[in-house]
Order: structure tokens, then sequence, then C-alpha cells
């Protein structure tokens, strides 16, 4: 028996266990009006438990020794086959009916990304994001292009009415109706209660850092319009010398700020921790151009340390680490 500290290590396999950096997933779905008073307890448990089994899914990988990348991946894929949230096929309705995806990843390690943005029918977004990066040359394919590379690439397909969920519907009428009553210039505001995206950061036991995002956007948007979730560096990033982010909420703001790659930056060049970048970048960054109320962002280094910030009523988050449990949490004062 081999003695590492005051710890006994009876093998090998333990030995090298011992060696490897801490395994940890954190993931979003979605910031926003989320208050206790609008939530039942049933309806409270199926968020709860749709976080959880995204966080168990992603997790498994990484204790297996996988990648940081197969494992947000992974637990992206379970929350865009949840219809509880806004991605895959819980997506919202745009103004004309449709559904409209976006989605990108990122390596820390490498720095190479994939994005989608503008998609339709395509069942997990997510991993056409991957195969963008994996390959093509490129970082972002759309709208109809993006969707025949997908279909090359033997990627799962649905029909609307898989998408189809009563809930977003109703929404988009309830906009469309809001819309009238406002004018013209209606059009252009969204309240706060449509906000929603799904995201996944990790760490992996080699201490390589990865991050995605995914989204259906904003209820009745049109023309085309995109958020920040496949714009690397708005919505998404990673760098091993810094941390891994998915940010959630109105990405015009976020893209103005880029605040994906603002928080590396001040990790970077001023020093700050992964929770004093957080709290800035959405206190203060957002704030000033305009987004209070507007958003939040998971974050993390390559040592495990993690933030969860909103400046929301609520934020559907959670992470799990070495204990092995999902730990779930919903409003903003959880």
């Amino acid at each position: 028996m081999l003695l590492l500290g005051t710890v006994a290590v009876s093998d090998s396999f333990a030995l090298e266990k011992a060696k490897r950096n801490r395994a940890i997933l954190v993931i979003h779905g979605g910031a926003g009006t989320i208050s206790r008073d609008q939530m039942t307890p049933e309806k409270e448990k199926l968020y709860r438990d749709g976080l959880s089994e995204a966080l168990a899914t992603g997790y498994k990988i990484l204790n297996s020794g996988g990648s940081s990348m197969d494992a947000v991946e992974a637990a992206i894929c379970v929350l865009e086959d949840n219809p509880l949230f806004n991605a895959g096929r819980g997506s919202v309705f745009t103004s004309n009916g449709h559904n409209e995806m976006d989605a990108s990843i990122m390596d820390g390690k490498t720095h190479n990304a994939g994005a989608v943005a503008s998609v339709t029918g395509i069942k997990n977004p997510i991993k056409a994001a991957r195969a963008v990066m994996e390959k093509t040359s490129h970082v972002m394919l759309v709208g109809t292009g993006a969707e025949e590379f997908a279909r090359e690439q033997g990627l799962e397909f649905a029909d609307s009415a898989y998408f189809f969920t009563q809930q977003r519907w109703d929404e988009l009428q309830k906009t469309k109706e809001e819309e009238k009553q406002k004018g013209p210039q209606g059009s252009l505001s969204f309240p706060h209660t449509h906000l929603g995206t799904v995201g996944a950061v990790a760490v992996d036991h080699a201490g390589n850092l990865a991050a995605a995002t995914s989204t259906g956007g904003l209820t009745n948007k049109r023309w085309g319009r995109v958020g920040d979730s496949p714009i690397i560096g708005a919505g998404t990033y990673a760098d091993n010398e810094t941390c891994a982010v998915s940010c959630t909420g109105r990405g015009e703001i976020f893209i103005q700020g880029s605040i994906a790659h603002e928080m590396s930056v001040l990790m970077k060049y001023r020093g700050m921790s992964v929770d004093a970048a957080a709290k800035h970048c959405v206190n203060d960054e957002l704030v000033t151009l305009g987004g209070k109320d507007t958003g939040g962002l998971i974050a993390m280094d390559r040592k495990g340390n993690f933030a969860m910030q909103m400046n929301t009523a609520g934020m559907y988050r959670g992470y799990i680490g070495e204990d092995g449990v999902a730990h779930t949490f919903l409003y903003h004062d959880e």
C-alpha cells in the first residue's frame, strides 16, 4: 500500500485518480421573471428534475474520465429535449409561428468553436454547432446552409409538431396582443418573462474547460433576428487560462458588451476571481448598457471555482461535483 500524503492508496488507479483535477459541471436553463408565487410545487419539481437529469448526464461523462466538451454537449442535449426550456423542443415561436434556433460550443484548451444560427428542424442544435467546429474550417453556419450541413452529417431532424408546445404558442399569442396595444414600436420590445436559454460549463479531470449555449431566442422575434447564444465572445466563451462562460438573457445587451469574453478579460488582465468578474459583468457592465433585470451567466475556472450570477428575479441553474449530487436552484434568493 502506498501513502499519498495522509491518504492510503491501494493501487495505481487510485493514485492516478488522486492526481486528477476536480471535475465539475454547472448548467443554466434561462433567466427571467421566475418567482415563487407563479410556481406550483408540481411545476417547480419538473424544472428541478429537468436540471438534475442534465447534470447527472453530463457528470457521468466527467466522472468516467470523459472530456468537458462531451459533458457540456450531453447536458445541453438533455435540456434541448425537455419542452420546459427554451431550446430545441421547447423553443419559443417567431412572429410568423416558426421555431428558429441558435447554439454554440467552445473548447477552452484549443479555442476551437462552432455555432449555428436561425436553424429549423434540427432536433439538437448543439450537435450541429459541434459538427461545425469539428467538421468544417468555419465557426458559424446559418439558416438553410447550416441545415444542409447538418443533414450531410447525419444529424437527426424533427417535424414542426415535435417543436410545438402549447405554452410557447400561448406566449406568442399573448405577446402579439400586447404588440397591438403598444403600436408599431411594440414589436421591438420584449417582456422579461420571455427570456430563456440553456447553457453549460465544465472542467474535466484533465483541467480542460468547455462552454456551450443553446436557445430558441425571443418570443415574437422577426427579420431573422439572432441573439448572443451562437456568438463566440458574447454568449459563449472558454479559455483554459481564465474561464468558461455561458450567458442567458436579452441577447442584444450581451452582444453589445461582449459579456462572455469580458469575463475572461477581467480575469486575465485585472486578476479578478471568477465570482468577482461575474458580479461585475452582470451587475455593472450589463446595467451600464441598459441591461438591468435582463439576464445572467454561469462561469467556471479550471480549478472548479464557479459563479451563477443574475440580475433577474430568478435563473434556472445547478451544479454537480465530486459528491455526485445535483444541486438545483430557481430563485434569486436561493
